[in-house]
């Protein structure tokens, strides 16, 4: 039964809504133009149907390459990889959650990179457990259905503190990146724990999805001995290298939808088929990670997916090119084809052609301020498009769109096409308030059916006109049918947010189609129920194209009712539910605490490390005369470190000179004989490698001179010293951290230097956990801690206290409950922190997981920390909250208000469990 009658133009009319110009050219023939003849014979694999979704399926599997293309058992893989760190989300449940968007937003990949110093504290000692379980990954992204790029360094650079080299590299005189038999002997030894890993999840066995290795290889020798290495580990996988016959290309970070639009079509006209997204989700730089080239906790604020695992305006361009590479197999073998000229000279046109298909490409590139609208010559007719400023257009001609019907030319972007049972489905894409003109050849006159208002179409000289003005977060829905095939082509136009609502899914049992649900995680025919999990956000339509004999729908496991759509589909009679509000509760209850018992005269610190070692592996020179200081030489990689003094013969002493070393953001704090002597900064851009040297010159006030003239028997003046932010520059990890050396006026007394920093690392939340804070020392940040003798007082209130010099530690508790069928995403904002003249140092805590420190004042801004859910506990349970504030002696130690504040959720998401978090240790 005809379930629409077709709506069908006059010239005139479909002339005044397509626009003259356009119009006029079409229907009155081609014009002039750089036709491209179809070339010969295929290559030694030709154009076709991509490999099927990747799986551990038992099977064994042919990996190989060309310049083309990667070639998986003899097909053509355009890869569409996007990077991911696990160990920038430190809650193993979420990277299920992760991978499975990426691989709904159309990645085939993901691109991971491991950090050699989160697994290794020490020389020897490896750790693969818990957030640091790759093992627990490869399978979870096998289970998502995506290949595995893995970049097991040992450098990954990655913004990571030294580039993921472990701090205890810097003391043993190995030169990193290089053949120095030293330096090899240890990162054999971490390549050979992580490759007994990868060993059993390669693709080419069947036994997982790692598809390709990339090499941290700066010179040919260092390859040769990596392939060694490889070999000796019986890892048979390609190996990505410089000398690669694809490029695996280092992307920039795109900003915007348009300059990411702008970097992928550009690589894609240059023939590339190994594409990555850098990155796919940014993540969190917790604890100690960050390098100092990226020092705040979030990483890549601009990703595609962000912090908060929320979709981003970047996301869209992303998705539709995805897609296209994934479900249209012409992409995989493109070649440059002879320019053309559009006639504004404004808009850049590259073109390529695939020699098997016919079908050609079109990169417009407009990097002028304004939009622009210009003829292009496309499948031997003059197109009218406009190519918005400072963006870019991927056009196409020549796409077979099944049963014998072929695209002539669009002036929207393909983003799919694909084979539903009896129906061919094509779907293009804009932006909103454009038009889509698209053109088919049909030899013989079809059949057309709008099935929304907004398509109009007419047919004319063998050519098919359909045109589509695109609203906001709308599909329309063209149905074409002929006489000479049972086969119905369904075309799609959808602006960027309904695209995002578009959803392939490869089952098995043949492919389907969703559209409706902000998310959809997957699809499983049983029988005649296709069972569909995923999120909602709004009250959603959910519409499935599906192989024949699906008529009923299940999502999220439970059955919906549905019906037969004017589409040839299966929609849903009601929508699907969004997600139910959500109240957080207000953080109250705080107790806090200062510390800096390490200022005191009369602190013990008989178990600290002396600091009287004369020589050192770093790069910074010892100064003559006086003992190594550097953190790293003592064992004191990560986070604070505090230093004390015994000024022997330091009557007179007039003022000290502290000269030391930092990362990004860093500070010094001294005090004499308890007494504040002042906080220090380093200014300037440091030295372009992530070090910043300054020297903090602090002259004694007359009260402490006069005790420096006459000391008491056995009473000479201690100086304490704390040091911040040790973090190590990628590109010169062995220069020193911490304090470099000490000069004295007025006085030259023998300093008798110790050094304390982090206690052992934490077994399980690691290594870059917690620094050398007296709090972080004893527990103050662990669930659990008696903190019931410490006085009430909020990170508000204390605003209005006076300025003090040091540490100052605030804890609460807090519950929530969250629905279990609701994936909440929950930050912590600190208010205050961007106040100026305020400069406070605010690090967090949430159950002992180090969340990453926030710089306040002028040269700060308010933050929000991501609070993963799994650290986070979100079902009825409690939550320890710690902050450890430091202020520098100018302003009060507070950071002002603290809330929690929800980020964003949806109804679905995947179980979480929680990560061990375990307390204090009693006793």
């Amino acid at each position: 039964m005809e379930l629409s009658r077709p709506h069908r133009l006059g010239r005139r009319a479909f002339s005044a809504l397509a626009g003259t110009t356009v119009l006029g050219l079409a229907l009155g023939g081609s014009v002039s133009s750089a036709a491209l003849p179809h070339p010969g014979g295929p290559g030694p694999v030709p154009t076709g149907p991509p490999p099927g979704p990747p799986a551990a399926d038992g099977r064994r599997h042919r990996v190989a390459l060309d310049r083309y293309s990667l070639l998986v058992d003899g097909r053509r893989l355009a890869l569409w990889s996007g990077e991911l760190h696990p160990f920038r989300l430190p809650s193993p449940s979420l990277w299920r959650d992760v991978l499975q968007k990426m691989r709904a937003y159309g990645h085939n990949a993901v691109s991971v990179r491991l950090a050699w110093n989160q697994h290794s504290p020490a020389p020897g000692t490896y750790d693969f457990t818990g957030v640091r379980d790759l093992d627990l990954f490869l399978r979870t992204a096998a289970e998502c259905g995506l290949y595995v790029v893995l970049h097991p360094g040992p450098y990954i650079g990655a913004d990571v503190d030294a580039g993921g080299l472990p701090g205890w590299l810097t003391t043993v005189g190995a030169r990193a990146r290089t053949t120095d038999p030293a330096y090899l002997r240890h990162a054999d030894e971490w390549l050979s724990r992580v490759n007994a890993i990868v060993a059993r999840h390669q693709f080419t066995r069947g036994t997982g999805t790692v598809l390709l290795y990339r090499a941290d290889t700066p010179e040919r020798a260092d390859l040769d001995h990596l392939h060694e290495r490889l070999r000796a580990d019986a890892v048979e996988v390609p190996v990505l290298h410089a000398d690669s016959p694809l490029a695996w290309e280092e992307p920039e970070r795109t900003r915007d939808a348009a300059e990411a639009r702008r970097l992928h079509f550009a690589r894609l006209a240059h023939g590339s088929t190994l594409h990555n997204v850098h990155m796919a989700f940014g993540g969190t730089s917790w604890g100690w990670l960050p390098a100092p080239s990226a020092p705040a906790p979030a990483y890549d604020p601009t990703a595609a997916i962000d912090e908060a695992r929320r979709p981003t305006d970047k996301l869209a361009p992303l998705h539709q090119l995805g897609h296209l590479l994934r479900h249209v197999p012409d992409f995989t073998r493109m070649t440059e084809a002879p320019a053309i000229r559009a006639a504004d000279a404004r808009i850049r046109v590259q073109r390529l052609a695939n020699p098997d298909t016919g079908a050609q490409a079109y990169v417009l590139r407009n990097d002028s301020a304004a939009d622009v609208t210009s003829t292009v010559p496309m499948g031997g007719t003059e197109v009218e498009v406009t190519v918005p400023a400072r963006d870019a257009k991927l056009l196409a001609t020549g796409l077979h769109l099944g049963a014998g019907r072929k695209l002539a030319y669009a002036t929207v972007q393909p983003m799919l096409a694909l084979s539903v049972g009896k129906l061919d489905i094509a779907a293009f894409v804009g932006r909103a308030g454009e038009t889509a003109h698209l053109v088919l050849d049909c030899p013989n006159e079809p059949w057309p059916t709008r099935l929304d208002e907004e398509a109009a179409w007419i047919f004319d000289h063998g050519k098919l006109h359909v045109i589509v003005p695109l609203k906001e977060d709308r599909l329309t829905r063209v149905r074409v049918r002929s006489g000479e095939t049972d086969r119905t082509l369904i075309l799609l136009f959808a602006d960027d947010a309904a695209s995002l609502r578009l959803w392939p899914y490869e089952t098995p049992s043949g492919r389907v189609l969703v559209r409706g649900p902000e998310l959809l995680r997957e699809a499983v025919l049983d029988g005649p129920v296709i069972r569909l999990t995923g999120d909602t956000v709004d009250e959603r339509e959910l519409e499935v194209w599906a192989p024949p004999g699906i008529t009923d729908v299940a999502w999220n496991g439970e059955r919906v009712q549905s019906g037969l759509g004017r589409a040839l589909s299966v929609m849903t009679v009601w929508p699907l539910p969004g997600v139910p509000g959500l109240v957080l509760p207000a953080l109250d209850g705080w107790r806090r605490r200062t510390e800096n018992f390490e200022v005191r005269p009369d602190y013990g610190d008989e178990g600290w490390t002396v600091a009287d070692r004369r020589t050192s592996h770093s790069t910074t020179p010892v100064p003559d005369g006086q003992p190594v200081l550097f953190a790293d030489d003592y064992g004191f990689h990560y986070g604070d470190v505090w230093y004390r003094a015994r000024l022997d013969g330091a009557s007179g002493l007039e003022s000290v000179s502290l000269a030391y070393s930092t990362g990004a953001d860093g500070l010094l704090m001294a005090w004499l004989d308890g007494e504040p002597l002042g906080t220090h900064r380093p200014g300037g851009a440091g030295d372009g490698k992530g070090t910043w040297t300054a020297t903090a010159e602090f002259r004694l006030p007359e009260p402490l001179r006069e005790s420096a003239r006459a000391p008491g028997e056995g009473a000479a003046p201690v100086l304490a010293v704390l040091v911040r932010r040790t973090q190590h520059g990628q590109d010169a990890y062995r220069a020193a951290r911490g304090l470099t050396s000490a000069r004295f006026e007025g006085a030259a007394p023998d300093a008798h230097w110790r050094i304390i920093g982090a206690a052992a690392p934490d077994p399980v939340r690691g290594p870059l956990n917690h620094g050398g804070l007296y709090g972080e020392r004893h527990g103050w940040h662990l669930p659990g801690y008696d903190d019931g003798g410490w006085e009430p007082g909020s990170p508000a209130a204390a605003r209005d206290e006076d300025a003090r010099q040091g540490v100052t530690w605030y804890r609460t508790t807090f519950r929530l409950d969250v629905p279990p069928e609701t994936d909440a995403s929950v930050g912590l904002v600190l208010d205050g922190t961007g106040v100026p003249d305020h400069d406070v140092r605010v690090q967090v805590f949430l159950n002992g997981w180090n969340l990453g420190a926030n710089v306040g004042g002028a040269g700060g801004a308010p933050h929000t920390f991501v609070l993963p859910n799994g650290i986070l506990r979100t079902r009825a349970a409690a939550n320890t909250l710690a902050l450890a504030v430091l202020s520098d002696g100018d302003t009060a130690p507070a950071p002002g208000p603290v809330r929690l504040e929800l980020l964003g959720s949806a109804a679905g998401g995947v179980p979480v469990k929680p990560v061990p978090s375990p307390g204090r240790r009693r006793g």
